[in-house]
C-alpha cells in the first residue's frame, strides 16, 4: 500500500485551528494500542499500563488488535474500561491522544474512537504512530525524516517531511514472526522482514521524483519498535539498506512517549485556555 504527499490523516484540506476542550478541567490520557501490548500515559502519573493486549469474553483469550487493525471494538471497549476506569480521576473526562498506523487510515481511527468512548472521554485525537516515534526522539521535523517501525504484527516504512507523512509503506510481519510463531525458523523470519524493509525503501526512493527519500536515508532512518532491540535484525538491515540506521532510545515504547509529550503540549496549547489564536492548528488528527 501506499501514500503519497499530500496525506494529513483525518483532516479535510484547508482545515484550520478549532479550540480545543478547556483541558484544564479533564485529565490527560496517551494510549497505543499494540497487536502485542497496549500501553497508557496519564497526565502527572506517567505510564500506567504495559501489558498485552488481551480480553476475557469468556473462557478464552481474544486479541482484539492483530496485524496493527482494530478487529474488535468491543473487546477493546472492555480490555479498556477493565484496564482504565479505575485509574482516571474520578468526575472528570479525559483528553485522549491515540497512536494510530499511517496506512489503516480513517477506519482504524473510527474505530479506535469507539472503543474509547467507554472512558466517556472529553474528545479523541489520533496522532501518527511515525510522528508520535519521531518526536519521542527529539527528531528534527524540518528535514525529511524515514521512520521504521517494526511492531509485533505490522512493519511501516514511513517518510515525514516537515512533519507530514509524505510517502508510506507497510507489511503485515513484526517481531512475532521472529518466534516461529509462523512456522519459520528464526533466522529465516528474520531475513524476511529484513529483506521486506529493504524492498519497501527501494520502491520508496525509485517512486519518489524528488530527492526527499534520498535524503533522508543518507541521514540515517529512525529505527523504533520491538525490532529495533534485535541486534540480529538490525545488523541484516544495515546490510541490506547499505545505510546508517539510529534506533531510539528505548524503542519499544518510543510510540506511547511520543503521544504523552504531543498530549501536553496539546494541554499548554493557547486554545486549551478558552483561545483560539488564528492560523493552523497542532499537527493531530
Amino acid at each position: 500500500m501506499i501514500v503519497r504527499r499530500p496525506f494529513r490523516p483525518g483532516s479535510p484540506a484547508g482545515h484550520r485551528h478549532r479550540p480545543w476542550p478547556l483541558c484544564r478541567h479533564c485529565c490527560g490520557l496517551a494510549l497505543d494500542l499494540g497487536s502485542a501490548r497496549t500501553r497508557a500515559w496519564i497526565a502527572g502519573r506517567g505510564m500506567v499500563l504495559d501489558v498485552p493486549t488481551i480480553t476475557f469474553p469468556g473462557a478464552g483469550a481474544v486479541y482484539p488488535v492483530q496485524r496493527g487493525a482494530i478487529v474488535d471494538v468491543p473487546g477493546t471497549a472492555r480490555m479498556l474500561d477493565r484496564l482504565l476506569s479505575h485509574r482516571l480521576p474520578r468526575l472528570t473526562r479525559p483528553l485522549v491522544m491515540v497512536t494510530a498506523p499511517v496506512l489503516d487510515g480513517p477506519a482504524y481511527r473510527e474505530r479506535a474512537r469507539a472503543a474509547v468512548e467507554v472512558l466517556r472521554p472529553r474528545a479523541v485525537l489520533t496522532v501518527p504512530t511515525a510522528r508520535a516515534i519521531a518526536l519521542a526522539a527529539g527528531a528534527d521535523l524540518s528535514l525529511p525524516l524515514l521512520v521504521v517501525d517494526i511492531g509485533a504484527h505490522l512493519t511501516e516504512v514511513v517518510l515525514l517531511v516537515d512533519g507530514l507523512v509524505f510517502d508510506a509503506r507497510r507489511t503485515a510481519l513484526g517481531t512475532t514472526d521472529l518466534a516461529g510463531t509462523t512456522g519459520l525458523a528464526d533466522a529465516d523470519a528474520t531475513a524476511e522482514i529484513s529483506e521486506a524493509i529493504s524492498t519497501m525503501i527501494t520502491s520508496m526512493l525509485r517512486q519518489d521524483r524528488t530527492s526527499l527519500t534520498a535524503e533522508a536515508l543518507s541521514r540515517g532512518a529512525l529505527l523504533a519498535g520491538g525490532g529495533a532491540l534485535r541486534p540480529d535484525l538490525t545488523r541484516r538491515l544495515v546490510g541490506g539498506t547499505h545505510a546508517p540506521l539510529r534506533a531510539v532510545p528505548t524503542p519499544h515504547t518510543a510510540a506511547i512517549r511520543g503521544a504523552a509529550k504531543m498530549l501536553r503540549a496539546v494541554h499548554a496549547h493557547p486554545s486549551a485556555r478558552g483561545a483560539s489564536p488564528p492560523g493552523p492548528g497542532p499537527l493531530v488528527r
